[in-house]
């Protein structure tokens, strides 16, 4: 990691306790104000509890042209992002995804469609609906491993941070008080409960807030939709394809509706912040992470709606695809962000 970004951030943050105006703002400024002095892997912990909302920036009255220069959100979004890179499994993919993301998940999207479109000529071992073009048996053999490999991957990034932050053993009390705040998504609600100031200095919205958590909640109904089918298959012998009035089907479309217009509405918020608070390195990985989520998403809601049409195929490709993508780019992606910022409250609750 930048000793240069630790070392400024170590400089802000210290200013930061001493004034201490930003206390309510979220859970970055009780937890600095619990120390006195900071190691590298407290200024990496709190730089992971921020999520980048920039209230403290606009309500700082030591931003430049003062001669303290504060601007602790770029410095804190530097140090997460390095953060996350220099734990990521294997690196050197992270650091490129981070720098040219869009062009990289453009690509491994299209080449994996183009890929199991070829399955439409290789032919199929029969089925109804969607595995009429690709059998059960194939897709299992294909995402399970895509699936895993990341898990894994994820898990050794986050015992390097865990070690690195000076995480103690999980308990469930932090546990259940870290999914609470990441469930309501506290610390983008403001300290006055707004919301936060990510596009507009003088205005507070609670349009980030909402948009992720439509993301989030939209992404685990989808895979609560993908567990449900394949309970439904294995322990009750009840393959796909599903009515649309069955547990897969209602789980799935709400989800992916929420899933769409969370990351729709992400995508047109990004632009709207200044990028001179945040880190900007790395927007293309941020907005590739979003592309993949709205192509997973809409992708399979146009299956719901074409499914029996001659689309089908064209559209299974596309979702498959794009699935496949999201999978492997998973630990690489801000998908990431999610992991360790709940690391971190983990060890906020651990500490307070």
């Amino acid at each position: 990691m930048s000793n240069k970004a630790i070392s400024e951030a170590r400089r802000q943050i210290e200013i930061c306790n001493a004034c201490r105006y930003c206390e309510g703002y979220c859970a970055v400024f009780p937890a600095l104000t619990r120390q006195a002095a900071f190691a590298d892997g407290d200024i990496t912990q709190l730089a992971n509890l921020c999520h980048n909302c920039r209230g403290c920036y606009y309500a700082c009255q030591y931003t430049e042209p003062h001669e303290f220069a504060l601007n602790l959100p770029k410095l804190l979004a530097e140090v997460r992002q390095e953060s996350w890179q220099d734990n990521a499994w294997p690196q050197g993919v992270a650091r490129r995804f981070h720098r040219s993301g869009v062009a990289i998940a453009i690509v491994v999207i299209i080449c994996f469609a183009l890929l199991f479109a070829t399955a439409r000529w290789i032919g199929s071992a029969g089925g109804d609906g969607f595995y009429a073009i690709l059998s059960h048996n194939m897709m299992v053999a294909i995402f399970v491993p895509a699936f895993l490999v990341p898990l894994l991957s994820i898990w050794i990034s986050l015992r390097r941070f865990w070690k690195s932050i000076g995480g103690q053993p999980l308990g469930p009390k932090a546990g259940i008080a870290a999914l609470s705040d990441a469930a309501r998504m506290k610390n983008l609600s403001g300290g006055h409960g707004e919301g936060c100031n990510f596009e507009d200095e003088d205005r507070f919205t609670r349009q980030r807030s909402i948009s992720h958590q439509l993301t989030m909640w939209g992404f685990l109904l989808c895979f609560a939709a993908t567990a449900s089918g394949t309970i439904l298959h294995y322990v009750f012998a009840m393959p796909a394809p599903y009515e649309l009035v069955s547990l897969p089907k209602i789980l799935g479309i709400s989800g992916g509706l929420m899933l769409s217009l969370g990351t729709a509405k992400l995508a047109w918020l990004k632009p709207k912040g200044d990028k001179a608070l945040g880190d900007p390195r790395v927007w293309g990985g941020e907005m590739a992470f979003i592309l993949l989520l709205f192509t997973v998403s809409t992708s399979g809601l146009a299956l719901y709606g074409a499914g029996a049409t001659a689309w089908m195929p064209t559209l299974l490709a596309l979702h498959l695809g794009s699935v496949l993508s999201f999978f492997l780019l998973m630990p690489y992606s801000k998908m990431a962000h999610g992991f360790y910022r709940l690391a971190a409250l983990i060890r906020d609750a651990q500490i307070k």
